[in-house]
Formats: C-alpha cells, structure tokens, sequence
C-alpha cells in the first residue's frame, strides 16, 4: 500500500524558504535500512518518520547519510503535519519518544513552539583544520555532545565565510555552528550552520543548533528570550526562549508537496 509522504518547509511563513523536511507518518515501525534509503532517495537534510504509540508518536530523523539524534526543523515539520493532517486534533500537544528523549510540540497561533532540552557548550581547542576550513580567525570556540560552536567577530564575517567543507567534514562531530551577534536590530544573533559529515554542507535553518546557542547568547547578552536568523542562503526565524536546562524553540512551517511512496 502507499505511504504517504509530505514536504515541509520549517522556520518560515512562505514556500521555498527556511528548511526542506520529508515527514512520513507510518502505520508501524519499519527497519532502520529501509528508513535510510528513503531519506537517500529524498535527499533532503532530514526525513522524519513518525509511528503513533500510546502516548504520542515515535520519531526518528535521517540525513540522506545518518540518522541524527536530535533535529529541530524536522520535528516542527512533523507537528505540522499531524495537526494539518488530522493526526491531532486543533490545540492539541504533539508528543514526539525520541533518541533525545521526550520533545513536545504546541500550536501557539500562527506559529509552533517546541520544547526541547539545552545542549550547552564548554570552551575548547580547536580542532585540527577547523580554523583553515572557516578561512577566518575566530572570537572564541566551543563543543558540546554533538557540535563545534565558533564566535565570528562581526555578522558581515559571518555572512561572507566559504568554507573548505572537505576539511569540516573530517572533523568528527555531528557539525559546526558559526554565531555573531546581529547587526540587524530586528535579531539578537544569526548564525549558519556546517554539517558536511552528516552529508549536508550548510543546513538551512537548525533548530537543535540552538539548544546551545540559547545558553550561550544568554551569557553574552544578559536575557533568555531572543529572535534569532540563520543566514542561510534560503533564511529563517526561530523564536528562542530559555527556560532552565530546556529551550523553547518557535518557528512557523508551510507544506509544499505531497506525494506517495511505493512500499
């Protein structure tokens, strides 16, 4: 039987901005092989699979290379979906089991706003290639359990960096988040992030890249609410509010196509 398949475009209001994600809402669990080829086959940097249990959804994400343990955008996608699609009803809380643990997700107007928990930084050497890779000397570095995070002195550095992703893809981590604050005073901070590793050489928007620029912006800026960009070359807003060890993370989405898969 065909499987429906829905594309979403995460962190924006119109179509052929933020971030492009495949959600696949399946009728039970199917093998990890299977999940990767569709992915493959989607070529888009996150697939989410979803499986309804007893207390909400089952949810898994994949690169067209790896299955990734945390993915925002993909996720706002996926509660899309199931409210657009009568999965849920209107005002009800989406409830995602993930390798992340339990990620909510909430309707709030016009926009979405997840629940997700923080993934602070600590300062760190730099790895060797990461400087000659960004081309640029950084204000500061960092690392968490999944990425690197480097402090650009100015959001026009941040803007104009080409980066060497064959070097950024032999450092072993998941990817790099690049940060400044904005000059934009529409924004609080912007960022890009690089994940040639993970077989995507710049993600358009990142919702789980600021589960650590939350904190680290708080530290910088002396507040725990921020509208924040990533520049992109397709763009996107997230709202971002720091609450304890979780960040509440707003974005809007948008559905651009619906297909089927052949089983």
């Amino acid at each position: 039987m065909p499987l429906p398949i829905v594309q979403v475009d995460a962190f924006t209001s119109k179509p052929f901005a933020g971030n492009p994600a495949a959600v696949c809402v399946l009728p039970s669990a199917r093998d990890a092989v299977w999940m990767q080829n569709v992915a493959l086959e989607m070529n888009l940097s996150e697939t989410a699979f979803l499986v309804r249990q007893a207390d909400g959804f089952n949810l898994r994400w994949f690169t067209p290379g790896v299955e990734v343990d945390l993915c925002g955008h993909a996720t706002l996608a996926s509660a899309h979906v199931l409210w657009e699609d009568g999965h849920l009803q209107p005002g009800e809380q989406a409830r995602f089991h993930t390798r992340s643990g339990l990620l909510t997700a909430d309707q709030r107007g016009d926009w979405i706003e997840m629940d997700f928990p923080v993934k602070a930084e600590q300062a760190a050497e730099p790895p060797p290639r990461l400087v000659e890779a960004l081309g640029v000397a950084p204000k500061y570095v960092g690392r968490n359990k999944f990425d690197y995070i480097v402090e650009l002195e100015s959001e026009a550095v941040l803007r104009n960096l080409k980066p060497n992703f064959t070097w950024l893809s032999e450092i072993p981590v998941r990817g790099v988040i690049v940060t400044a604050r904005s000059a934009n005073g529409g924004f609080d901070f912007i960022s890009r992030f690089f994940a040639p590793g993970s077989g995507i050489n710049e993600d358009p928007v990142t919702g789980s890249a600021h589960c650590c620029l939350a904190p680290f912006w708080a530290s910088r800026l002396g507040k725990t609410e921020f509208t924040a960009y990533q520049a992109s070359p397709r763009g996107g807003v997230l709202r971002v509010r720091l609450n304890g060890d979780r960040v509440l993370l707003g974005g809007q989405a948008v559905t651009v196509l619906r297909g089927e898969l052949t089983d």
